[in-house]
């Protein structure tokens, strides 16, 4: 019996070490830019908060609406803006990382279909300890001057 009790404490401490990064992550404000017709690629734009007391790390993203999915941000290269992919986007503790047109960002490459205004797009962020949150982002039209969509609340995998 003490051996049982043993294994099973085991396991919660080890479900509970699994559930990590995703468990200390909000994610607020989730959207994707509608893009133009045959547009290959799209970003998605969302505001991560870590109300933990350890930073965490986004290290991929997948989403089932385009073959590719990255984490990008914009650099100056020499007075020309440029997009480059980003192996992580690092959250500190009790802070939070803006992902913004212009800056930091999910992209969103060889999309299978065109995205229509008011779709959903399921966006699954991976962290560095292995835990994953799914955030459901809506599609917006930017250039209808649309405000932003409201949060909306996100499950975890």
């Amino acid at each position: 019996m003490k051996r049982l009790s043993m294994l099973v404490s085991g396991l919660f401490v080890s479900l509970a070490a699994f559930a990590g990064a995703a468990d200390q992550v909000e994610v607020h404000e989730p959207y994707v830019r509608l893009a133009p017709p045959n547009a290959p690629a799209t970003g998605a734009f969302m505001v991560i908060k870590n109300t933990g007391d350890s930073p965490v790390k986004v290290v991929k993203a997948e989403n089932p609406t385009s073959k590719l999915t990255e984490l990008h941000n914009h650099i100056n290269d020499k007075g020309v803006m440029r997009m480059r992919q980003v192996p992580s986007i690092d959250i500190p503790a009790k802070g939070q990382a803006e992902l913004k047109p212009g800056g930091l960002h999910v992209m969103l490459i060889e999309m299978k279909a065109p995205l229509q205004e008011g779709q959903i797009v399921p966006i699954t962020l991976g962290f560095e300890d292995g835990s994953s949150k799914q955030v459901d982002a809506k599609v917006v039209n930017m250039m209808a001057g649309k405000s932003m969509p409201q949060p909306v609340q996100h499950g975890k995998h």
